[in-house]
């Protein structure tokens, strides 16, 4: 009973360990360096109590290292999962529609305070609007949506970006 207990408990605190890299690498990459130190700082605290335990009478019982490895995997889906809940920094979302179709896609877009800006183009065969938006990541799913909704032929790109100074509705200082 002892075993499976310590078995669990390894589990479950090498996903939360793995879970907190996974946000802290994002932070740290969005710019977030701060709140990316404070999560190293537990995270590593989490990894050396686990370790000890984990390496405790390991000739004796080498379930644990599958156990640990079985967190780790486990910690990096459910760390992706929060990771995009989260949903940290800036994306760019680039749209490409028929010319006729543009002004009335970026009022749409605006009407959902949104902002947009366009650019004329130039298809193969037809002249072409593109609309460009910085928006924040988590907000990504709604704004796709309310383009697709409004345009059905239309082409979209997605980029994150790491970060954005001035525009309207995402200023970052």
């Amino acid at each position: 009973m002892i075993d499976i207990l310590t078995y669990l408990l390894i589990l479950f605190v090498k996903v939360i360990e793995v879970t907190l890299a996974t946000t802290r690498i994002v932070f740290i990459t969005k710019g977030e360096r701060v709140k990316g130190a404070v999560i190293g700082f537990f995270e590593v605290l989490i990894w050396v109590m686990l370790i000890s335990t984990v390496l405790t009478n390991l000739s004796e019982d080498p379930i644990k290292v599958l156990i640990y490895a079985l967190g780790f995997a486990l910690g990096n889906y459910i760390g992706s999962i929060v990771e995009e809940k989260i949903g940290v920094g800036t994306t760019r979302v680039e749209m490409i529609v028929k010319q006729e179709n543009g002004d009335e896609l970026a009022k749409v877009i605006r009407s959902h305070g949104f902002a947009v800006t366009l650019i004329q183009g130039e298809g193969m065969n037809f002249n072409r609007k593109v609309l460009i938006s910085h928006i924040q990541r988590k907000r990504t799913n709604e704004f796709i949506e309310i383009v697709k909704e409004k345009e059905k032929n239309v082409v979209i790109t997605i980029n994150e970006i790491k970060a954005v100074y001035g525009g309207y509705g995402i200023l970052k200082r």
